[in-house]
């Protein structure tokens, strides 16, 4: 099956200077990832905070160009940012944000929200657009009655439903959803799961889901990319990825999720703080913290290798065949 989106060799370069007249230093946000989606599947993108997640999701839409790579969405190469051919193709491809409030834009009622990307695209007549816009609000959960409200007069979770239903408004291929339930409630987080689950199963698109809740990505994602400084450091199916994780990172984070009867002092507690990705540090990048770590792992950095069937780790302990790209 040919993946509804590919991604290859992706680097993103960001440049910090050290006070108004300092030095200017690269740091590489994302370090050479690749990954492919196949239609109706989701992906799961999981790490800790400043690991790039955010940025590589931006990548695959387009909105963030990038300094080497290639992206590719229906087996064609992505439209360069901002001409027409890439405006047209955002049509199959959308984005669910992390914060719903800043998503949203105050002035404007939800109605017209969700019926903006039929006007942009010039989906339809106005009839037909309004048709959609309420099809939209009921396949969401949202009621006909709160068509005239605006932002500030939802919940959080109704608001997200809001940011939902405005990126399927064009009936996309792709949605890429960067931590859409980590400002949300408990229970208004399973609801959100639980739409965008049963919003896969009925229309069959792809997503990309990006989020540091292992718990939410195990439950919702068919495969899972573990990333660390920028890079994917461990890949597979994520029922055998939580069942038996083979990156000491991987291990660690899956270590930390609750498990009742399961004591805490299992947990593998990771030391010290993730490097600087503007100094990163010389061979595998998680060495500093990790608790095997050997010696050849400080002078040579681990690729991507395929360990099993539909899994890869990027350790030098753990047995790989063959690149994972090669595979």
């Amino acid at each position: 099956m040919t993946p509804i989106l590919e991604a290859r060799d992706l680097v993103r370069i960001y440049e910090t200077r050290e006070g108004l007249f300092g030095k200017v230093t690269p740091v590489r946000a994302v370090d050479g990832v690749s990954l492919a989606v196949s239609p109706g599947e989701t992906l799961g993108i999981v790490g800790e905070s400043g690991s790039g997640k955010s940025t590589l999701g931006r990548m695959l839409l387009g909105v963030d160009p990038a300094q080497g790579g290639e992206v590719r969405f229906g087996g064609a190469p992505m439209p360069e940012r901002r001409t027409p051919a890439w405006r047209a193709l955002r049509a199959r491809m959308q984005m669910v944000f992390q914060d719903p409030l800043s998503a949203l834009d105050r002035r404007l009622t939800i109605a017209d929200q969700i019926r903006e990307p039929l006007d942009i695209h010039r989906v339809g007549t106005p009839e037909e657009r309004a048709s959609r816009v309420a099809s939209l609000m009921r396949n969401v959960g949202l009621r006909p009655d709160q068509a005239g409200r605006y932002p500030h007069e939802l919940s959080g979770g109704q608001r997200q439903r809001v940011v939902i239903a405005r990126a399927l408004a064009t009936d996309p291929a792709l949605l890429v959803c960067d931590e859409p339930v980590s400002a949300l409630d408990v229970s208004i987080q399973a609801q959100v799961v639980n739409l965008l689950r049963d919003l896969q199963e009925t229309t069959g698109l792809a997503m990309v889901f990006i989020s540091h809740d292992l718990k939410v990505v195990r439950n919702l994602c068919d495969r899972v990319a573990v990333m660390y400084l920028g890079r994917i450091v461990e890949e597979g199916p994520a029922e055998a990825l939580f069942a038996r994780p083979q990156h000491p990172y991987t291990q660690a984070l899956v270590s930390s999720v609750p498990v009742p009867g399961r004591p805490l002092d299992s947990r593998i507690i990771l030391q010290g703080e993730p490097p600087n990705p503007a100094a990163r540090p010389s061979g595998c990048a998680f060495h500093s913290r990790c608790p095997v770590a050997e010696p050849m792992c400080r002078g040579a950095v681990p690729g991507l290798r395929v360990t099993a069937p539909g899994r890869a780790s990027a350790c030098h302990l753990v047995a790989g065949a063959a690149p994972a790209s090669a595979a």
